[in-house]
């Protein structure tokens, strides 16, 4: 038991009457209405497990099974003796002059359980213990605060574990494994005087351990909580309400619990009281009740063994090892959460994500909550047997302040692509921050120190939606470089994401144009050139996430525009949609694909699991050991479409699979195969899964789950295409749009006017200046003219090197260079004519590691076509510019120059 029923007292009276002064960290500002930031404090460690916590006067109070504490890791101080309690002060962390040594002539000592007096004068504890610093105890005693002794006075008698305590003005409630009490008979319930020690009349007797107990505000019941079948004698099992002077049932919940599943934890709030519950292969969530009338307000049915829960303005912490709330729509099974918060109000889960290990003993990680006030700032405290915290060593205790975010949103990672001329899409996969989910995103373009949007998003770990935005007005052709950087409530500001660059079209992409037009919901492209995001082309930011390796950049593609595939290796490698999703009465699949496999696997499917094979899972497409496409879908039976011909023949294939009011329908290679009346589908939040999942018992079932082989162009959408749209599609793969073509130098030099006769050719940076002169050259080996093409676009992209000084604030002149110069040999005293021609001008990042693009004179690059061209980059001003040369160990920060062919 962690707390009296004067909690809310307690923290007024902490507030104005901390021990000692602590400096208030800054405001934080968090995820509404979480009170606390998910920025672990430096707390002295223990060397064992904590079971119990309380807390009065700003000071905490934590017992367990323990023998010493330690300063936090990396700090000074030296180890002190702490058998089995420390008391801790809440704004520092460190210990107190309390000690206490709680202590059993055999067998191993333990506190189990600790309560606070509604006057904040005593503590109670409870566990298996014989004596407390030498002072013959059973079980159960009561310490004075002030003086940190135990009261002589006090003399209840457990002959077996005090599991928990409750304590009013006058009487102190035990659970526990105990079946007597001073040696009358009370079965794993009873009261004592809190003064005396001396047995109450109240009689709630249970068959099994009791392992909570909790008074409601009006003092009028008790809550009991534990692995019980019977309480008096009726069934009632894991929980029932009872008298708090008699003992006798007010409520009892027969078949409410299941009986695998007991109660670990009960607390309680103005309006209502919230279970912890552990189960073996059972319900492991938590249930609010209401206060008046006890029926149920909410369960919350995740699965992961809760131990602890704490109500505190409006939220429900808890403490657990969570691993599966996918019955209540949220995370699936997989990575454990070991503290959630939601409100006392509803299910969902609200944005504050610490993390502990599972630990020590049992492996549960965190065992207790508190919360703690001093100097105005409260503290939430958590014990158990977990060794880590937010991924650094921090053993059996923690704590988080409600003031002091200064935890960073993650990097986001961005991408960007163009498909409609003029216009570049920037998306990115949305930031993670512990304590706050909603962050705001800014959009910086060509290294500018002002964004050129600012948006908002939702994220939490298992919900990571893409965000996105569309830069409008460019000049098609031009090649342009975003950075993008994620923001909490606090200000805390994540780094600059990776600079993506992407090239304005000239004229649409026929293929993209027709899936996006035709109303794709998730269109995923495969072009992406890093892990593990894959980004969405549609305005449904359904963006992918990589698992276990997917090989990018695997070309040519399914299409005649240069996109790059995906390669599969049948063993284990998808991508997941990165949010959870539903789908309505009507939806598409299609897919492009590449194999010669003979084990089959799943193309693209949709699934209840993101990287577990799915429990439930159709609106499939699979391949079986001979080729074979099947189409299915779940209505109560498994309704397939399929192919007579095989697909693993080497050759690119595309695949559509169609379901609406008027049934089922199979495409390969533009032409509809197969069709049924058969319009219903199985209804559950899932993911869409491509490269693999289960496929279970369905018809022809493969060898494996997983495809092998290359995959690109995916797209869902909310509506049955036609077969005149997918016959579109298919034509359109072939129809060519803009060809965009990438080079890097094939020499780059720059001189110095100060150092007339050094040749800087094999430099790992370039560098131009006007006054106290620096020039650069740069030579590319232009490409022929592709036939039935023109040049429609010609853009220069450098990027500055890691200097501290790279950045410059003076316009670059990029001209033609007229004369001969060679990288190994030009000096500043041999340096080549420039034309007088201006190819375009160059407005420079101000800042190290960043890029800057700009658009060149097409004619004249047109004109050179087929042969070398070299251009110079010269300055006007006395602010130097430092850019990255083609022998920069990072081949991202050589200069290219970006050419766009389209048809004519």
């Amino acid at each position: 038991m962690k707390r009296s029923r004067g909690l809310h007292a307690a923290l007024a009276l902490s507030l104005a009457a901390g021990l000692g002064a602590a400096a208030a960290p800054q405001a934080a500002a968090l995820t509404e209405p979480v009170a606390f930031t998910a920025d672990d404090l430096p707390t002295w460690q223990t060397n064992g497990i904590v079971w119990a916590l309380a807390q009065a006067n700003g000071v905490v109070f934590a017992g367990g099974t323990f023998s010493a504490v330690r300063p936090p890791e990396g700090a000074a101080g030296a180890e002190r003796q702490a058998l089995n309690f420390v008391a801790m002060d809440a704004a520092t962390g460190a210990p107190t002059d309390c000690k206490l040594s709680f202590t059993v002539a055999s067998g191993t000592a333990t506190v189990r359980a600790l309560a606070v007096s509604p006057d904040q004068r005593t503590l109670y504890a409870g566990g298996y213990f014989g004596a407390v610093n030498g002072m013959p105890v059973s079980s159960a005693a009561a310490i004075d605060i002030a003086t940190c002794t135990p009261k002589d006075g006090f003399n209840a008698a457990f002959p077996a574990t005090v599991r928990a305590l409750a304590v009013t003005g006058d009487t102190v409630y035990a659970g526990g494994d105990f079946g007597t009490v001073n040696g009358a008979t009370r079965q794993r319930f009873a009261a004592v005087d809190a003064t005396t020690g001396a047995l109450r009349p109240f009689r709630a007797d249970a068959d099994e351990p009791g392992r909570a107990v909790e008074i409601t505000p009006d003092g009028r019941h008790a809550l009991l909580g534990g692995d019980f079948f019977t309480v008096n004698g009726a069934d009632s099992h894991a929980l029932a309400v009872v008298d708090a002077t008699t003992g006798a049932n007010a409520r009892t919940y027969p078949g409410f619990i299941m009986n695998s599943s007991v109660v670990k934890d009960i607390d309680t709030d103005a309006t209502g009281f919230y279970t912890a519950n552990e189960g073996t292969g059972g319900f492991d969530g938590r249930i609010a009740l209401e206060l008046n009338g006890f029926d149920q307000r909410w369960r919350d049915t995740c699965l992961g063994a809760t131990q602890a829960v704490e109500s505190h303005k409006g939220v429900l912490y808890s403490a657990s090892h969570a691993h599966d709330c996918g019955l209540v729509g949220e995370f699936p099974d997989g990575r454990r959460y070991h503290f959630l918060a939601q409100p006392t109000t509803s299910v969902g889960k609200l944005g504050w994500f610490p993390d502990t290990n599972d630990g020590l003993g049992e492996g549960i990680g965190p065992r207790v909550i508190t919360i703690a006030a001093r100097n105005g700032v409260e503290y939430l405290w958590s014990g158990g047997e977990f060794t880590t915290v937010n991924g650094a060593p921090a053993q059996g205790l923690t704590r988080f302040a409600s003031t002091g975010d200064t935890g960073k949103p993650t990097t986001p990672v961005a991408s960007a692509a163009s498909v409609k001329p003029g216009e570049i899409q920037v998306r990115w996969r949305t930031s993670l921050d512990l304590d706050d989910s909603r962050l705001t995103y800014r959009v910086y373009r060509d290294g500018a120190a002002t964004p050129i949007a600012t948006l908002d998003a939702e994220s939490l770990p298992w919900h990571r939606p893409q965000a996105s935005f569309t830069d409008t007005g460019l000049a098609p052709g031009s090649a342009h470089t975003y950075r993008v950087t994620a923001t909490d409530g606090a200000g805390n500001v994540s780094a600059l994401s990776a600079s993506v660059t992407a090239t304005a079209a000239v004229s649409a992409q026929p293929y993209a144009a027709a899936v996006i037009g035709d109303g794709a919901s998730l269109y995923w492209r495969y072009d992406d050139t890093t892990t593990p995001y894959t980004a969405d082309s549609s305005k449904g930011d359904m963006s992918g996430l990589q698992a276990n390796g997917p090989v990018l950049g695997q070309g040519p593609g399914a299409t005649a525009d240069g996109s790059k595939a995906y390669a599969f290796d049948g063993t284990d490698s998808v991508v997941h949609s990165d949010r959870r999703t539903t789908v309505g009465d009507a939806y598409t699949i299609e897919t492009w694909f590449k194999t010669t496999t003979n084990r089959g696997g799943k193309l693209i499917g949709f699934g209840n699991n993101s990287t577990r094979n799915s429990g439930r899972y159709d609106k499939h497409l699979y391949m079986n050991n001979w080729g074979q496409l099947y189409f299915g879908a779940y209505d109560g039976t498994a309704r397939t479409l399929s192919t007579l011909s095989s697909y693993n023949d080497g050759k690119w294939h595309h695949v559509v699979g169609t379901q609406g009011p008027g049934g089922m329908t199979l495409y390969v290679d533009g032409k509809r195969v197969g069709g049924n009346t058969r319009s219903g589908h199985e209804r559950y939040a899932g993911y869409w899964r491509i490269g693999g999942d289960a496929v279970g018992s369905w018809p022809s079932r493969p060898s494996s789950n997983y495809f092998a082989g290359q995959i690109d162009e995916t797209a869902v959408y909310p509506t049955a295409l036609t077969g005149e749209q997918v016959a579109a599609h298919y034509l359109r793969a072939v129809q060519q749009g803009d060809t965009v073509t990438t080079l890097q130098p094939v020499a780059d030099a720059y001189v110095n006017e100060a150092s007339t006769g050094t040749n800087h050719g094999a430099a790992t940076s370039l560098a131009v200046r006007g006054s106290a002169a620096y020039e650069t050259y740069l030579r590319f080996a232009l490409p022929a003219l592709p036939a039935g093409k023109q040049l429609t676009g010609a853009s220069l992209e450098v990027r500055t090197d890691s200097s501290a000084s790279a950045g410059s604030t003076d316009a670059v002149r990029v001209g033609p260079v007229t004369g001969a110069w060679s990288e190994t040999d030009v000096t500043f005293a041999t340096k080549p004519a420039v034309g007088a021609q201006t190819l375009g001008t160059l407005t420079p990042p101000t800042g190290p590691s960043t890029g800057a693009s700009v658009q060149l004179d097409k004619a004249a690059v047109a004109a050179a076509l087929g042969g070398e061209y070299s251009m110079a980059l010269t300055g006007q001003g006395t602010d130097a510019l430092w850019l990255w040369s083609r022998e920069a160990p990072a081949s991202g920060g050589t200069p290219k120059l970006v050419l766009t062919f389209s048809p004519k």
